[in-house]
């Protein structure tokens, strides 16, 4: 062999030094690999590597508030791995998330891995794609340390709370409870709006609404909105019907049609905070699924034969800002598939609101191509949901507003009495076409009247008065509590999710019927902190600590000039309320079910998943049982009673009592009513949004035939092939 030879084949078996890119997650990992090419190696780190320790205080007060920071137990393995790949690379790029809590990893992983964060060793990315990758990686910079100092001082004041307050109420109420910084004042949102409800009075009034009719037209409906110049004012029956008659003997004339055109905008790009709502009020999603998804569809998901691919931008954003490409991609997608007269003369612009950070862009697709029908078996039901919500948000924002024709009319009855109505017809779609295969809401109806003028002659044809009473304010849903959180600046969007989990976990409250309600512990710890531990639970307080951790990130303030004033006078108020506070008793329930081992009675508990029956003489007897509520109905299959049950998740459903031995189970609710065909008992099924329908328990009786529930029952099926369907073609890609 030559020299040369030689010398070509030693340089062929030289290995060359790859690149290290550590993200958060494996699934993202996977995909920025695909995009990087072979000189790059990228891992994953599975989120904190390093933290305060659990077992103890972790924070030195007296050196100036200096962490302790720990490797966490568990990862010792992956940290190990890590520190081999970066000894081996050329080069280390830190890559975890784009927000405070992912600049705080990244520095935590330069100290594990020797990376000196001064350098340029930190990228980011709103979005991955191979344009947004392959850009982050040419633009590195130092790790931020502003923000850094910001995400320690959050921890590092979660920590005191929790660390000081929850031994205070482990000895003076019981233990495994917590109290947190933004968590307490959560609950005592939650329970502030009970006691609003349960000092409710309500109040009757009525409203006075009529048939009417031009000539031969339609009938279409009014309202009586003025009495001798004044709002109306019934609060009774005597008096509306009284006033009924009055109006009945009246004649009506059109005094005035008014015509206009109203335009109506498209929202803007979803955020965090708007995402989790309308993923809560649109598809019943609590916060933490809604986040457990949108991390999914922007970590990446397999495509088929295009492999994994980053759905949409980061999803921790309080901006409505989108880039001036994605915008350009935008026009002319909606331009191709609706028409120029779709697109505005300029891209549409929403302001962020004076609080938002901005640091990146809207929540939106990475590429409008990728529409929710072309990839729809590529994704679980619930993944493509909630793509579906964020594609025709995005591509409806970016379109015209939609145009309607509208006519207010207002009717005379005689001199004293003023009517009204509107009617409104969709002119030109405009955002509205992006949904045009979802469900039409109210203000997208078309409410058509009969063509009115001044001095018409109008017939009246029915009365229609009707009573109602004054409600008191609804609890919290996810989509509420997450808007009051947000608009008295109650932590921030990325953090709503664990604090309703928390607040649950812990049991101050549980929810019943998507709505959160406080259970007894959670007042009783309230009670406690308003009485002791004022700023804890004080919105205004709570919401200026926000701002000076946002400050902090700016560089504007230094983080242990925060911790010193919060931690000076916490400790006082903390040394007080221990020496004044005594024993708390919370009330027990007592049954009259016996404990079968025991023969005491059996107490009330509250659990994470709800309550249930426990014996009072634990820890000598630790018997436990479910709550059951008997339905009064007879099971179908064995002649038990049909009790009511509770998922883990606070689900209701229906089964016998003498499972497992007889399976029988439904979602829907059994009703004492019985069917005048067949005689078997009716079930009632729930919609979304409340609507109930009745219907037969018996699958072969003659009214299910045309009855609406086996609409819904083959749309079940049709979803659970559906589901099969995309398993197979999943499948088969992978074995190609």
């Amino acid at each position: 062999m030559t020299a040369r030879a030689k010398a070509k084949s030693k340089a062929g078996t030289t290995k060359v030094k790859k690149n290290l890119v550590v993200v958060e997650s494996p699934a993202k990992a996977k995909t920025i690999e695909k995009y990087l090419g072979r000189k790059y190696m990228v891992r994953a780190s599975m989120g904190h590597l390093r933290d305060l320790p659990k077992s103890q205080f972790g924070i030195d007060v007296e050196q100036d508030f200096a962490p302790k920071y720990i490797n966490i137990r568990g990862k010792g393995d992956l940290i190990k791995a890590l520190k081999k790949d970066a000894k081996n690379a050329d080069k280390v790029y830190l890559a975890s998330d784009p927000d405070r809590e992912g600049e705080a990893i990244a520095w935590h992983l330069a100290y594990i891995l020797g990376v000196d964060p001064t350098t340029d060793c930190r990228i980011v990315f709103n979005e991955i794609t191979k344009p947004a990758i392959q850009e982050a990686v040419k633009s590195p910079h130092p790790i931020n340390m502003d923000r850094v100092d910001a995400q320690q001082a959050r921890r590092m004041l979660d920590r005191i709370v929790g660390y000081k307050l929850s031994p205070l109420l482990w000895r003076k109420i019981r233990k495994g409870l917590s109290a947190g910084r933004v968590q307490s004042v959560t609950v005592k949102l939650i329970c502030d709006r009970e006691k609003e409800i349960q000092a409710f009075v309500s109040e009757e009034y009525w409203t006075v609404g009529m048939k009417l009719r031009k000539d031969r037209s339609p009938m279409f409906e009014a309202e009586l909105v003025q009495v001798d110049g004044g709002k109306p004012s019934l609060t009774n029956e005597k008096d509306t019907l009284a006033l009924t008659a009055e109006l009945e003997q009246q004649e009506f004339c059109v005094q005035e049609a008014k015509k206009s055109q109203r335009r109506r905008k498209a929202a803007a790009p979803f955020t965090t905070s708007s995402l989790q709502q309308d993923a809560a009020r649109k598809l019943g999603f609590t916060s933490r699924k809604t986040m457990m998804l949108a991390q999914q569809l922007y970590e990446g998901l397999e495509l088929g034969k295009r492999g994994p691919v980053g759905l949409i931008t980061y999803m921790r954003t309080d901006s409505t800002r989108i880039s001036e490409l994605a915008q350009a991609e935008a026009r002319d997608f909606i331009e191709t598939r609706f028409g120029k007269e779709f697109v505005p003369a300029k891209p549409n612009v929403y302001s962020a609101g004076k609080k938002a950070q901005d640091a990146h862009e809207a929540i939106r697709p990475t590429s409008i191509e990728l529409t929710p029908e072309s990839i729809e078996a590529y994704l679980s039901k619930d993944q493509w949901k909630l793509y579906s919500l964020i594609w025709q948000r995005f591509a409806a924002s970016q379109m015209t507003a939609a145009v309607y024709d509208v006519m207010t009319v207002s009717i005379a009855a005689g001199k004293r009495y003023l009517c009204r109505t509107t009617g409104s017809r969709l002119k030109f779609a405009g955002f509205t076409a992006v949904y045009a295969g979802a469900e039409v809401t109210k203000k997208e109806k078309d409410i058509l009247l009969p063509e009115l003028a001044a001095g018409d002659r109008i017939s009246l044809v029915k009365m229609l008065p009707k009573q109602h009473f004054t409600e008191p304010p609804p609890r919290y849903n996810d989509a509420s509590l997450v808007k009051t959180l947000e608009e008295k600046d109650i932590g921030r969007p990325s953090t709503y999710a664990p604090i309703i989990e928390t607040i649950q976990a812990r049991g101050y409250v549980q929810r019943i019927d998507k709505h959160f309600q406080p259970t007894e512990l959670g007042f009783v710890v309230l009670d406690m902190l308003e009485e002791y531990f004022k700023d804890i639970v004080d919105v205004k307080f709570t919401a200026s600590l926000e701002n000076e951790l946002d400050e902090i990130a700016e560089g504007k303030i230094e983080k242990n000039m925060l911790l010193r004033d919060f931690y000076g006078s916490f400790e006082a108020t903390l040394e007080k309320a221990d020496e004044a506070i005594g024993r708390v008793e919370l009330p027990v329930e007592v049954t009259d079910v016996p404990c079968e081992l025991c023969g005491r009675m059996m107490i009330v508990k509250q659990g994470r998943y709800g309550k249930f029956l426990a014996c009072p003489g634990f820890p000598e007897c630790r018997n436990t049982k479910p709550i059951v509520k008997d339905t009064g109905v007879k099971c179908p299959k064995c002649g038990g009673s049909i009790v009511e049950r509770r998922t883990r998740r606070g689900r209701n459903f229906y089964g016998c009592e003498n499972y497992p031995k007889c399976d029988y189970v439904t979602w829907d609710e059994p009703q004492k009513e019985s069917c005048k065909v067949c005689g078997a008992f009716l079930l009632k099924h729930r919609y979304k949004n409340g609507r109930g329908l009745v219907y037969c328990s018996n699958d072969a009786c003659e009214t299910r035939v045309a009855h609406p529930i086996n609409k819904e029952l083959e749309k079940a099926k049709a979803r659970a092939e559906a589901k099969a369907a995309k398993e197979e073609v999943k499948e088969s890609e992978k074995q190609e």
